[in-house]
C-alpha cells in the first residue's frame, strides 16, 4: 500500500497566507458607543407603554405629528457662526449645497419649524404629540446613550396659563394609566417667578448672567442637598462628604436671606411680590392652582417653588414629573428615582423663525428613563406573544403541502411560519424551541397518504420530558403529541394556544 504523499510546502504556505489575508480583511462587528440594539422583547413592552400614553394624549384631544430626524442645523439652534462646523451636542454634516444638517437632539425644535413653516394652514391653538428618536453628540456612559426616545405633546398658539395647567393634568393622567398612582407627582413653578427672585436681589440684566445661572442651580439641588446644602451654595460654597469643593454663588448675607426666604416661604415672599415679573409669576400659579383645584388633580399636582428647568429656554410656567418611590442606585445608595418627564411654556422659540411671539407649552417624557422605573417596580406590561407555530419540512419536494399549511394557520390569525432551513428534523425542533414556538405541525409521507398531520405540543411535552428518563420510553410515549385531520389543524393549534393562555384566535 503506497504511503501518503508529503505536503506540498509552498501549496501550504500560500494557504496559511490566504487565510490570514482574509482574517486581516473581515469586518469587525461592533456597537457604536453610546447606542444600543434593543430585540423583540423590548420592542414590544416599549411598544404597549407608547400605546397607553398615546390613548391619553389622543383622549386630549392631541393628534399625532412626525417630523423628520434630519433638520438644518440653524433651525435647531446650534449652530455657532465663527467656526467651521456646528458646536459639539449634535450630529451634523454638510449637504451638497454646503448647507449644515444636523441629527435632532429634541423633538420640540422641529415642531417649532413645522408650525413656522405651515403657520397659515393650522388651526390654532395646534395640538399635536411626537414620538421618537433623539440624538445627542455626547460622551456616553452609565444610562445616558448618544440615541434615546423622547414622547412629547405641545399646545401652540394658546396664550392662556389654561393649556399649561391642561398639560400637568394630561401628565398625571398618563402616569396613571402607566399604574403609578400614588407613586408620583407634578411639580410647577414659573419661570417669571424665579426671574422675580433674581430682580429681588439684584441679579437681573445681562452682566450677572453667570451668577445667575449659580443661583438657579443652587436652588434646584434642593431636594437632593436641603436647605443647609444650599444654603452653602449661595455664599462661599459647599464641601461634599468625599471631600470635593463646590464654589458657590458668593452673593451677600442679605441677598442668602432672601433666597432662603423664597424656598422657606414660597409665594408669599414680600420681596417677590414687589417686582413686575415675581408678580406675574405668582399670579399664572395662582390661575392654574385654581384649575388644577376645580379638576381634582390637587393630590398630583402641586406649586412647587424650587422647580428650575431651561434656564434659558422657557418663558412662564415649567414643570416636571418626578418619580417619589425609592430605588437603589449604582453605588449601592438608597434614592429617589427622580424626573421622567418635564417641560413648560416657551413664547420665543417659533418666533425665531416668524419675528412674533408665539405662545407655546408643552412637556416631554424621556421614555428609556420611564421604562427602567416601570421596570423597577414591575409595571411593565409582559406583552404575551408566542413564538410561532412552526410547520416542519419533512419532504423537501412537498414544500407546497407545508406552505397551504402556513397559510391556512395565518389566515386564522394565528402567527405561523413553515421551517425554511435546511437542517433535518432534529434540528428543525431545536429551531422551534429556539423560537419559542408553543408546537409544531408534523407531515410525513405517511400522514399526508392517511390526509393527517402530527401537532406537538412542545410546552406540554418539555413537562412530561422531566418525568422520563429512557430514549425508548420517550418514544413510545411521544408525549404531548396528537395526531389530526388535516382539516382540524386550526381548531387543534388554537385549542393548545388556549391552553397555555396564549393568543388562540
Amino acid at each position: 500500500m503506497p504511503g501518503r504523499q508529503p505536503a506540498d510546502p509552498v501549496l501550504s504556505s500560500f494557504k496559511n497566507t490566504m487565510a490570514k489575508t482574509d482574517k486581516a480583511d473581515r469586518l469587525k462587528a461592533r456597537l457604536p458607543r453610546g447606542l444600543q440594539d434593543l430585540e423583540s422583547d423590548s420592542l414590544r413592552v416599549t411598544h404597549a407603554t407608547l400605546q397607553k400614553i398615546r390613548a391619553v394624549f389622543e383622549r386630549y384631544g392631541f393628534d399625532p405629528l412626525e417630523t423628520p430626524a434630519i433638520e438644518y442645523t440653524d433651525a435647531l439652534g446650534k449652530f455657532l457662526p465663527d467656526q467651521d462646523r456646528p458646536n459639539e451636542g449634535v450630529f451634523s454634516f454638510q449637504d451638497d449645497d454646503e448647507q449644515w444638517l444636523s441629527l435632532r437632539y429634541d423633538l420640540t425644535a422641529p415642531l417649532a419649524r413645522f408650525v413656522a413653516e405651515n403657520f397659515d394652514r393650522l388651526p390654532k391653538p395646534y395640538r399635536s404629540y411626537r414620538n421618537g428618536y433623539v440624538f445627542r453628540n455626547e460622551k456616553p456612559g452609565p444610562g445616558r446613550f448618544r440615541q434615546f426616545m423622547q414622547f412629547d405633546a405641545d399646545t401652540v398658539g394658546a396664550p392662556s396659563v389654561g393649556a399649561d395647567a391642561e398639560i400637568c393634568m394630561m401628565a398625571a393622567d398618563t402616569m396613571d394609566a402607566l399604574g403609578l398612582q400614588g407613586q408620583y407627582v407634578v411639580r410647577v413653578n414659573n419661570r417669571k417667578v424665579l426671574d422675580g427672585v433674581m430682580e429681588a436681589v439684584g441679579l437681573a440684566g445681562d452682566e450677572h448672567a453667570a451668577t445667575r445661572l449659580t443661583v438657579l442651580r443652587a436652588i434646584d439641588k434642593l431636594d437632593r442637598l436641603g436647605l443647609d446644602g444650599v444654603r452653602a451654595l449661595l455664599g462661599e460654597g459647599r464641601r461634599d462628604e468625599s471631600g470635593d469643593f463646590t464654589k458657590g454663588a458668593a452673593l451677600e448675607a442679605e441677598s442668602v436671606a432672601v433666597i432662603m426666604g423664597y424656598l422657606e416661604t414660597g409665594l408669599e415672599l414680600p420681596e417677590l411680590r414687589g417686582t413686575v415679573a415675581g408678580a406675574e409669576g405668582v399670579a399664572e400659579l395662582a390661575q392654574i392652582e385654581a384649575l388644577i383645584e376645580a379638576s381634582g388633580y390637587s393630590d398630583r399636582v402641586k406649586i412647587d417653588p424650587s422647580v428650575v428647568r431651561g434656564l434659558e429656554y422657557y418663558t412662564g410656567p415649567v414643570y416636571e414629573v418626578e418619580l417619589t418611590f425609592e430605588t437603589v442606585n449604582e453605588r449601592g445608595e438608597t434614592a429617589r428615582f427622580g424626573s421622567v418627564a418635564g417641560g413648560g411654556r416657551y413664547d420665543g422659540l417659533v418666533a425665531r423663525f416668524r419675528g412674533e411671539k408665539v405662545p407655546a407649552t408643552g412637556f416631554s417624557i424621556g421614555v428609556s428613563r420611564l421604562l427602567a422605573a416601570l421596570g423597577a417596580l414591575g409595571r411593565l406590561e409582559q406583552t404575551n406573544v408566542p413564538g410561532p407555530v412552526v410547520v416542519l419540512v419533512m419532504d423537501k419536494d412537498q414544500t407546497a403541502v407545508y406552505q397551504r399549511i402556513v397559510s391556512e394557520l395565518r389566515a386564522a390569525g394565528i402567527r405561523a411560519e413553515m421551517y425554511l432551513g435546511g437542517s433535518g428534523m432534529k434540528a428543525q425542533m431545536k429551531y422551534a424551541d429556539r423560537r419559542g414556538s408553543s408546537c409544531v405541525v408534523i407531515q410525513g409521507g405517511d400522514e399526508r397518504e392517511r390526509g393527517v398531520v402530527q401537532v406537538k405540543d412542545l410546552i406540554e411535552g418539555a413537562k412530561a420530558a422531566e418525568t422520563i428518563a429512557d430514549h425508548e420510553e420517550w418514544r413510545e410515549a411521544r408525549p404531548a403529541q396528537v395526531e389530526v385531520p388535516v382539516t382540524e389543524i386550526v381548531a387543534t393549534v388554537r385549542g393548545i394556544l388556549a391552553r397555555h393562555g396564549l393568543d388562540g384566535r
